[in-house]
């Protein structure tokens, strides 16, 4: 991509900046990465899908260089939404990984007329239940910060059986400095607005959908794929047999080629 055509930006929203990064004259997909990362998450898959990539991506409220205030109610779809609005972007396809994934589904549930179509790599889900085991998982690591060790909140989170078929592969020391870059802070305390399960209406998610998982991953996002499979009307499931969690950075050539496939859905011609 020729730098002219790169650029970064930043969105005040309530007060505060989210960080952000354009690529092209007329970005078509935004990118939305997962917990501890940041924009830079997306990388080696932006790599991937070449320098004819018309997109965006950004730090989530509270991650990267985006702002952050421990006292402000907040909601990522509504950042989003703030986030399209200033760039003056009608209609996306969304493409988001693990918490990203699942603000990019809760936002396509809630604002279908602004979602062309949604890539959900290995996604999470609005008020998702989750076993004991993930939550006995996390408090170690929210322990940690709580107890002002925010370095050793970080080596828990980086030693996370979520990240163990990435952890000793090439994309392992990428992963591990965007999660010593992050702050932690939403392990401390996040004031995110509750919301209702988004299980309860996948079954009205109107844009095409294209998920992709991995068969390494956690029961957990196991199921949760297999929820999304089974209850979304318009989805085509990939399923990774070599994968983990971070298919995009496990396989990263291989998930662009999925997402360029799909890409060429009909009312959506990216090539």
């Amino acid at each position: 991509m020729s730098p002219e055509l790169a650029s970064s930006f930043h969105v005040d929203v309530d007060g505060l900046s989210l960080l952000g990064e354009s690529r092209g004259r007329q970005p078509r997909a935004v990118f939305l990465h997962g917990m501890a990362g940041d924009l830079h998450s997306w990388d080696s898959l932006w790599a991937a899908l070449g320098e004819d990539l018309q997109a965006l991506r950004y730090d989530l409220r509270g991650f990267g260089s985006s702002a952050w205030d421990s006292q402000r109610p907040y909601d990522h779809a509504d950042d989003l939404l703030a986030v399209l609005d200033a760039r003056e972007l009608e209609t996306v396809d969304l493409v988001g990984i693990s918490l990203g994934g699942s603000v990019a589904l809760n936002f396509a549930l809630r604002h279908p007329g602004r979602v062309r179509s949604l890539v959900a790599i290995s996604p999470g889900l609005v008020a998702w239940e989750w076993s004991e085991s993930w939550r006995e998982q996390w408090r170690t690591v929210a322990d940690a910060a709580r107890e002002g060790n925010i370095q050793e909140a970080r080596e828990r989170w980086w030693r996370h059986a979520l990240f163990d078929s990435v952890r000793d592969t090439p994309a392992g020391p990428a992963l591990r400095q965007s999660i010593f870059r992050y702050s932690g802070v939403h392990w401390l305390g996040d004031p995110h607005v509750r919301a209702l399960p988004d299980i309860e209406r996948l079954h009205t998610l109107q844009a095409p959908t294209l998920l992709l998982t991995g068969q390494k991953d956690l029961p957990d996002f196991r199921l949760i794929g297999e929820v999304i499979a089974a209850s979304a009307p318009r989805v085509q499931w990939r399923d990774f047999a070599d994968c983990g969690h971070l298919v995009h950075l496990e396989a990263p050539e291989a998930c662009a080629r999925e997402i360029r496939e799909f890409w060429k859905i009909p009312g959506n011609d990216w090539v």
